[in-house]
């Protein structure tokens, strides 16, 4: 049986450029608090860890705050004298962050040679484009989303502010008219961007990936995983539905709390475990003001090494993300897991599912509840599910594919500001992935 809803699935690179080049001193510029245990900084530490795999030289220049990550160089910036501690997501803080970070990136430029700037986000893209000129530094953007959307997402700006929308997209739209070349975290933004900046940018669908040899269904033994259930008041026999990311609206944490008082109040029995930050007490508030606080465990923020045991401890993962243009890193690491998902159809999402996940219609918080209920009463289609899921992450989502293909990349980027005429084994070949079927 099928388990899609009949989305096409996408066409993913296959393999890697032929042709990885010489070993590059890269700068990776990040405007977030790295390292913070959620999704854009775990694609930024993969990143950098899939790169120095394959003998690249990788510094990382960011925020103030945020976890050192051992075995790479990071650069911080000082902090904001008013607001030395910050919450992550969108804030007004951060245009003086931003400010801070170029000031710092000028001085890290001018004391060190790099070969590129790996940008990320738009603020990353903009600031390393212009500031990176008088060194003719080539600027790569790492792209994880519309920059509006998220700002509206977050609640920063409002929806139906048109000056304020038409502002945005136009700083927008320059952030991803000035690099050299954008990579970008789905397939879906790849076709987005072809069609806003036409054939002359060079557009690389760079999608996520995941580290299998930690995310792993045998990382804990039978004994300890009742053990650690048992620490968060789990018992054996329960079946638990998991997430594990940022607590932000447009991550569907309430159609998570949603979903646990449809299915209390249709008898179903089961327990949510629902992992990340911030803002875990508002979330716990809203949970028990639906008669759903028993149900509903919120572990609050879970270290990035700790996360492969705590979703040991599920036997469901959900997805319900709302964005229609961000990526969803998160859902490999449940694949890893070998956890049968329930998700939000989005493309980001079913570029990594394909027909292998339960899908719910975008914001149909009805749907997601009964797709999860489906399989709350099939233990046996669960193992099987997560079973291909695992080998579906192995086989087509693994960092080390992603740094030799990442690596390809860039000595085509330089290639092409080099106006050196690219070979055709330099090309990337792209390939239709079969999907099993349940």
């Amino acid at each position: 049986m099928n388990v899609s809803t009949g989305t096409p699935q996408p066409r993913l690179p296959a393999q890697a450029p032929a042709r990885s080049g010489p070993p590059l001193r890269i700068l990776s510029l990040a405007p977030t608090s790295f390292f913070g245990d959620y999704g854009c900084h775990v694609r930024i530490l993969e990143e950098a860890r899939a790169l120095k795999a394959h003998g690249h030289q990788v510094t990382i220049l960011t925020y103030f705050k945020g976890q050192d990550v051992p075995g790479f160089r990071i650069i911080r910036t000082a902090p904001t004298p008013w607001r030395a501690n910050y919450e992550v997501g969108s804030s007004r803080h951060k245009f003086a962050f931003d400010a801070l970070l170029s000031v710092r990136l000028l001085r890290v430029l001018a004391r060190n040679r790099f070969d590129l700037i790996h940008a990320h986000l738009h603020e990353g893209a903009l600031i390393g484009s212009v500031l990176g000129k008088p060194w003719d530094i080539p600027v790569c953007f790492d792209y994880q989303g519309s920059l509006t959307d998220e700002m509206t997402q977050h609640g920063f700006m409002r929806s139906d502010n048109p000056l304020a929308l038409r502002f945005w997209r136009w700083v927008e739209g320059l952030a991803n008219r000035l690099p050299d070349a954008i990579f970008t975290s789905t397939l879906r933004a790849a076709e987005v961007l072809r069609a806003e900046l036409g054939p002359r940018k060079p557009i690389y669908p760079l999608v996520d990936a995941v580290n299998t040899d930690a995310f792993r269904p045998d990382v804990l033994s039978p004994a300890d995983r009742a053990a650690l259930r048992a620490a968060w008041g789990i018992g054996e026999s329960e079946t638990v539905i998991v997430f594990l990311g940022l607590l932000a609206r447009h991550q569907g944490i309430e159609h998570i709390i949603d979903a646990a008082a449809r299915l209390k109040s249709q008898g179903q029995q089961a327990r949510w475990l629902v992992m990340g930050y911030p803002g875990v007490e508002h979330w716990r508030q809203l949970a028990a003001g639906r008669g759903v606080s028993q149900e509903i465990v919120f572990t609050g923020r879970v270290p990035y090494p700790d996360a492969p045991r705590m979703l040991a401890l599920g036997d469901i993962a959900i997805a319900p993300k709302l964005s229609l243009t961000e990526g969803s890193g998160k859902v490999l690491n449940y694949m890893a897991m070998g956890l049968p998902t329930v998700a939000y159809d989005t493309p980001g999402q079913a570029q990594y599912l394909g027909n292998l996940g339960l899908y719910a219609e975008v914001g149909n918080q009805e749907q997601l509840a009964a797709r999860v209920a489906e399989l709350i009463n099939q233990p046996q289609r669960r193992r099987d599910i997560g079973r291909l899921l695992r080998e579906r992450a192995e086989q087509s989502f693994s960092w080390r594919k992603t740094g030799l293909l990442l690596a390809g990349y860039y000595q085509q980027m330089l290639d092409r500001r080099s106006r050196r005429p690219i070979s055709q084994s330099d090309t990337v070949h792209n390939t239709t992935y079969e999907h099993d079927h349940i």
